[in-house]
């Protein structure tokens, strides 16, 4: 082989190798909100092609064996950004990752995790949502970030009805699973090592709780979390971190204004389009993306009310 030649294959292998360095997924930020669990915090935004579906609370909790991935991210790229954190932080390998529920900017990063073999946790209820509204929730998270970057979940092969734990060596995680409430497939974490529950979308700070599930059910889950053990909370969407039960108090709030208001006008034989125009107008300016998503929750409140 020439000079010359030698010369361009060598380049060529250099420019190769530094297009798949550029390729490689970068880690993230993350925050430490207790010894060893580490907390991606999402953006106060709905889901875009610019966002990636990042917008939820994320993360990882480290033991002395392993590693469990608290929800996988909302695409590809989140997902496989989150597994480069990990790798980041840790060499021990990732044992579970945990769904906390069925919404897509929780679990759309699952692809990225195969090569890991983990166990995929999910509450009982989660799969079957899953068979009825993955295929929906697929199709639009393709249309919004396209086919190469949108992601998939994964179905869970631990399937927790009531209580399960999770060992990570010297740190034992207790689940909880919820009745309706934020959806109807809602799990927590409790890791009494530090005191810290991870409510996922059980707990909303600065964004506007989202209804998918059952208003009256969401006030009975948070006040029986209120009760747990831990003085710290990650939430779903919010800071990485609030203390605990404190940390609860607008939410509880606003779904109590909720619940008050709207029975107060079915009392008065008020109809749908009425609350929708009136009830938890209070609110606005309390929280972020309220136009977006307030009538939405009366309405899947009023619903559930005016039959309670």
């Amino acid at each position: 082989m020439s000079r010359r030649r030698l010369a361009a294959a060598v380049a060529g292998v250099w420019l190769v190798a530094g297009s798949v360095a550029l390729a490689a997924p970068l880690p993230f930020p993350v925050t430490e909100v207790a010894s060893g669990i580490f907390v991606r915090q999402g953006v106060h935004q709905d889901a875009t092609a610019e966002n990636d579906d990042a917008i939820a609370n994320i993360g990882f909790i480290v033991g002395l064996d392993a590693v469990a991935v608290v929800d996988p991210g909302g695409s590809l790229d989140d997902g496989e950004r989150l597994r480069a954190t990990v790798q980041a932080k840790t060499d021990r390998p990732i044992r579970y990752v945990v769904m906390t529920h069925a919404h897509p900017d929780h679990i759309f990063g699952g692809i990225a995790f195969m090569a890991d073999h983990p166990v995929f946790v999910g509450h009982a209820r989660l799969a079957g949502v899953l068979i009825d509204r993955g295929e929906y929730y697929r199709k639009r998270l393709v249309d919004l970030l396209g086919r190469d970057r949108a992601g998939d979940y994964e179905m869970p092969t631990l399937l927790v009805t009531d209580t399960a734990a999770l060992d990570l060596g010297g740190r034992v995680l207790e689940l909880q699973a919820h009745g309706a409430a934020h959806t109807d497939n809602d799990l927590t974490i409790l890791d009494r090592q530090t005191g810290t529950l991870w409510a996922a979308d059980l707990l909303f700070v600065d964004r506007v709780p989202a209804i998918d599930g059952s208003l009256a059910g969401w006030l009975k889950e948070l006040a029986a979390l209120k009760a747990l053990p831990a003085t710290r909370a990650v939430p779903g969407h919010g800071p990485p971190v609030v203390p605990w039960p404190a940390g609860a108090a607008d939410e509880e709030r606003y779904l109590t204004v909720l619940a008050t208001e709207i029975r107060a006008l079915l009392a008065k034989g008020g109809d749908i389009e009425t609350a929708v125009e009136q009830v938890g107008l209070g609110e606005r300016g309390k929280w972020q993306l309220f136009d977006e998503y307030n009538g939405r929750n009366v309405t899947a409140a009023f619903k559930e009310l005016e039959w309670d």
